[in-house]
């Protein structure tokens, strides 16, 4: 009971938030131009601070455990590759295949994932490894999908797709946040209090303003015709991901700490940023909210029968 409550306490304030970005928009305190504006805001200034703010403060060199890293970035890398394939195949809608794809596979690893894990266990070394580990992977491999499987992706010759995805990943503010963030971290750079003050200003806003940009822009009719695959993508993202790879995981010996970093990893609700993204970079917006929506809601629940079970074999404290 005590972890179905905490699931609940992390997961349902979100889902919230979200709600009251929908009833703004709805009583006309929001419109459509915020919408618009407040996510190229996050996308481009509050989300890159946030991923800036969290990595660079974690000392990556005395955390560092190589055979962790590589689970978490090959499995990350596994499932996009996976996801994407099997999107190829049995989604006949080109137009949803980038939003889905990415919905699927790319977890709030950094947005939810530190706090749930030091919820549990304290101070966390763990926790920010797999965020490197994985992190950086989900926007790159988020920037590829919604580049080649864009709104006008059709019309343009392979060879400019390819360009076009490695000019996007060059530029993307999240990734350049990712790396500058990692650079700072590896050598051991302090900032003045003046800096590190603006920059947590700047990153605290990115969270609940994704939330509110959500809410404002979820449509729930439109959601509703495309709830057969907001429900194969949550089942993906909150199910099928960590049935599969848990028990690789403890077949390789990670257990407690590691292995509930691992957990939200692959299980977690699927990360707001990606709504920032699809519309930014003109992919399906309305699949990855209802996405988005179903799988914080349905969060509380499937991570604290993860837990359960990780508990009940052993795997975790």
């Amino acid at each position: 009971m005590e972890n179905f409550i905490y699931s609940v306490d992390a997961t349902f304030p979100i889902f919230l938030v979200m709600v009251i970005g929908y009833i703004l928009k709805q009583i006309g305190m929001l419109n459509d131009n915020f919408v618009t504006v407040a996510n190229r805001f996050n996308f481009k200034v509050t989300l890159p601070f946030m991923l800036f703010r969290d990595i660079s403060g974690v000392d990556i060199r005395a955390v560092f455990d190589i055979r962790y890293v590589l689970f978490c970035a090959l499995v990350s890398t596994a499932c996009f590759w996976i996801i994407w394939g099997g999107v190829k195949l049995f989604l006949k809608d080109q137009s949803m295949r980038g939003a889905f794809v990415q919905a699927s596979f790319r977890s709030s690893a950094a947005v939810m994932g530190l706090a749930f894990i030091q919820n549990m266990y304290g101070s966390s070394a763990m926790g920010p490894l797999m965020i490197v580990s994985a992190v950086p992977l989900y926007n790159i491999f988020s920037v590829i999908v919604l580049t080649f499987e864009g709104a006008h992706s059709g019309d343009v010759d392979p060879k400019q797709k390819i360009k076009d995805a490695c000019i996007n990943i060059a530029k993307n503010p999240i990734i350049l946040g990712i790396l500058t963030g990692l650079i700072v971290g590896l050598l051991g750079i302090d900032f003045p209090v003046i800096v590190n003050k603006t920059v947590n200003s700047v990153a605290q806003m990115a969270t609940p303003l994704a939330l509110i940009t959500i809410g404002a822009g979820f449509e729930g009719r439109k959601a509703l015709a495309k709830i057969r695959p907001t429900i194969a993508a949550s089942m993906i993202k909150l199910v099928i991901q960590p049935l599969i790879f848990l028990p690789v995981a403890a077949w390789m010996g990670f257990h407690g700490e590691q292995m509930i970093a691992i957990l939200i990893m692959l299980a977690s609700p699927t990360t707001p940023s990606c709504y920032i993204m699809a519309k930014n970079m003109d992919n399906d917006g309305v699949l990855t909210a209802s996405v988005i929506v179903m799988t914080t809601l349905l969060a509380a629940f499937t991570l604290t029968g993860w837990i359960f079970i990780l508990k009940t074999v052993g795997l975790i404290g």
